[in-house]
């Protein structure tokens, strides 16, 4: 059970030195990454004109001015 116990510690001990940071992750985002961004840029157009043209009509209902409603 001793040595059970030592042998984890030991383990545990010399792996935590495999977490430190390398300086591996320091290069600039490959050709994948940029496409995907431009993909998300592509989303957030494609809302924002439908948005506009919703927001256009909504100030040229409020600016307009207000038809006569017949009774019958």
């Amino acid at each position: 059970m001793r040595t059970t116990i030592a042998t984890l510690i030991a383990t545990i001990v010399t792996t935590t030195t495999a977490f430190a940071a390398n300086g591996a992750g320091t290069d600039e985002p490959g050709l994948l990454a940029w496409g995907f961004l431009g993909f998300c840029a592509v989303i957030l157009v494609g809302q924002f004109v439908p948005a506009a043209m919703l927001l256009v009509g909504m100030v040229k209902g409020i600016v307009a001015a207000p038809k006569e409603v017949k009774n019958h």
